[in-house]
């Protein structure tokens, strides 16, 4: 996962109505509602269906650091799916998306203008639109480079160029070296 991945992620689970179970016997017990089978959980986090049977009856009460990692995020991908859906669908169409970062911004700008990056800390609010771009490119597996474009293009539009009022000759924002990027939608 990217960087943008992470943030939208974590805006996600800012939704969350209820939280997703913790214990490991209640995560796999999760798990096999949502896959049907002890062997596509098996399948879904690496392990065998035997030890899967172990950790959904108690037996095992600990697993390895790495598949406890797997069944987090296979827990975390699936809870709430509705909600998330919501989140992002009122986002899309009409809340917008509040992108907090803290990044070196660099320019093409006209000749004698200054097109040096240096890093920024922005708020900007980025209209439905731009959301829905941002969550059509990461549901058809864009890379952050592209999902970055995408923000660049946001953040060129509403803050560089204040909506229209202000610095026409700036043709491209790049977004690089984030040191922190949040998402609120």
């Amino acid at each position: 996962m990217g960087e943008i991945d992470d943030a939208i992620e974590r805006a996600d689970r800012e939704a969350f109505t209820r939280q997703p179970p913790k214990t490991l016997k209640g995560q796999i017990g999760y798990l096999i509602r949502q896959l049907g089978s002890a062997k596509a959980v098996a399948q879904e986090i690496g392990v065998t269906a035997d030890s899967v049977n172990r950790y959904r009856r108690g037996a095992r009460k600990h697993a390895r650091a790495d598949v406890a990692a797997k069944i987090e995020d296979a827990v975390r991908q699936r809870w709430q799916p509705q909600v998330r859906r919501r989140r992002q669908q009122q986002a899309a169409t009409t809340g917008g998306i509040t992108v907090e970062t803290r990044a070196r911004f660099g320019y093409t700008a006209p000749i004698g203008t200054t097109d040096d990056g240096r890093f920024r800390r922005l708020t900007v609010h980025l209209p439905p639109a731009y959301a829905q771009r941002l969550f059509d490119a990461r549901n058809t597996g864009a890379s952050d480079q592209e999902m970055r474009g995408i923000i660049a293009e946001g953040f060129k539009e509403i803050y560089f160029q204040d909506g229209g009022g202000r610095a026409m000759g700036l043709s491209q924002v790049e977004i690089n070296d984030i040191d922190y990027l949040d998402f609120d939608f």
